[in-house]
């Protein structure tokens, strides 16, 4: 049964109330009233997840960018996409993840519609670096915003397993299907590149609408502080934590870590398995798509694994040491495999594909880690975390802008498989952050109270 927290911490009489009703969705960790914003988010990255994976090959091919110049590109829609992501936390806590979810989703249409009609049609490099850099805001107040309704909902003992089911619905649109759409669009019904990236919009408009007008949780609607008028305050919280707490530096680094590799690759991975591999961009769309269709539930697996085995060992080995070393089978299996003749070159490779999308999934029990830092304020715990976000989207593609000519592609392979060895220690030094693990006592904090 339920324990009225409140009173008794007063020293007043408890009550209590008769447990609510388990429900399948309840054992899968599933929360209940967030369901259709789990449903409305896979659309929405979807429809995101489609301009990931063909921008790089359009610009190159049709606007004459250079596979450097396109991670510029990407590295300027990073930087909006880290601040973004930073301040979806702290603005939720102030508005309510709601109101920031539509804030994302009014910026990424809006500024769509100018990358699309205008800078596009002009082949205005001004423009497309505007258009496309600030329309970077949108997704991550939009999913982020999310993630932080589902910190300030979740019981405690199920937290892990809800954050997985969140990355099931990201993953499943970026990149998985937005992957499958993109190569249905091109391969299926013969669209073009351009005619593609209306579709990616279509889905994005679907997705908001589905989520902002299904999801009916009433905590999410308004501010999560007590005292959502002091704004400065509200807004600086997080990057205070980030400053005075280092785990939440590390949080934010291995974060940061773990998606460098997945948006660098999306940059030269195209170029080498057409130059290197000689296979077409398509099969690079196929790779990405296994990678995340595999990586989906094994989300939902090391979020419960996470919260039984505990959420820093799981990073540490089924994470960052697993990524390490699939990443560095994704260039030289096939490699290896291509050289010698063989035909099972590229099932081999979508076999390396798979592995690494498992060790992807086993940095889900970090965002727990997050929120653990600072249960109180969900969304200034998310913070750092979301930072760590945003910072890969711009990380990977610069290091590729930088490092594409001296290092070449096997090169990156090898620095970001060292990157996930790094992470790896960092993720070490988390223990104790986790209720009932390592010593740490369970503990009732509004971020983590009986449902």
């Amino acid at each position: 049964m339920t324990i009225d927290v409140t009173r008794a911490a007063s020293g007043g009489p408890t009550t209590t109330q008769p447990a609510p009703r388990t429900t399948l969705l309840d054992r899968l960790g599933l929360p209940r009233p967030l369901i259709w914003g789990f449903v409305g988010l896979a659309l929405f990255m979807t429809g995101d997840g489609v301009e990931t994976n063909i921008l790089a090959p359009y610009l190159t091919g049709e606007h004459g960018f250079s596979v450097a110049r396109a991670g510029t590109l990407v590295t300027v829609y990073g930087v909006a996409v880290a601040l973004a992501a930073f301040f979806s936390a702290a603005l939720s806590d102030l508005w309510g993840p709601r109101r920031v979810m539509m804030a994302g989703a009014a910026i990424w249409v809006t500024f769509e519609l100018v990358f699309l009609c205008l800078a596009l049609t002009q082949s205005s490099e001004t423009l497309i670096f505007l258009s496309y850099g600030i329309r970077g805001l949108g997704y991550p107040f939009f999913a982020y915003g999310f993630l932080v309704w589902i910190g300030a909902t979740a019981p405690a003992a199920r937290m892990a397993g809800a954050i997985g089911w969140f990355y099931v619905a990201f993953t499943a649109g970026l990149p998985t299907l937005g992957a499958l759409v993109a190569t249905t669009s091109l391969d299926l019904f013969h669209l073009d590149y351009y005619q593609t990236l209306w579709v990616s919009l279509a889905l994005v408009v679907l997705g908001a609408v589905v989520a902002l007008v299904g999801v009916r949780e009433k905590t999410g609607r308004g501010p999560l502080v007590q005292n959502p008028e002091e704004v400065l305050h509200t807004l600086t919280q997080g990057l205070r934590l980030l400053v005075r707490d280092g785990r939440a530096r590390r949080v934010m680094l291995v974060r940061t870590i773990n998606s460098v590799p997945t948006y660098g690759m999306a940059i030269f991975f195209p170029a080498l398995f057409v130059d290197r591999f000689d296979w077409s961009v398509g099969r690079f769309l196929v790779l990405t798509t296994v990678i995340y269709a595999v990586n989906i539930p094994f989300n939902l697996f090391f979020g419960w694994l996470g919260d039984r085995m505990g959420w820093s060992r799981t990073v540490v080995w089924f994470g960052a040491v697993l990524c390490a070393v699939a990443m560095l089978s994704l260039y030289l299996v096939p490699a290896w495999a291509v050289d010698h003749g063989w035909g099972a070159a590229y099932p081999l490779t979508l076999v390396c594909g798979a592995v690494f999308g498992i060790g992807l999934a086993g940095f889900v029990p970090l965002s727990a880690i997050a929120v653990s830092l600072a249960p109180e304020t969900p969304g200034a715990a998310m913070s750092s975390y979301n930072l760590g976000i945003g910072a890969a989207v711009f990380a990977g593609p610069l290091l590729v802008a930088l490092l594409y000519g001296p290092l070449g592609p096997l090169g990156l392979v090898v620095l970001f498989s060292a990157l996930y060895l790094v992470a790896a220690v960092m993720s070490a030094t988390l223990r104790g952050t986790q209720p009932g693990f390592d010593g740490v006592p369970a503990r009732t904090a509004p971020a983590l109270r009986a449902h």
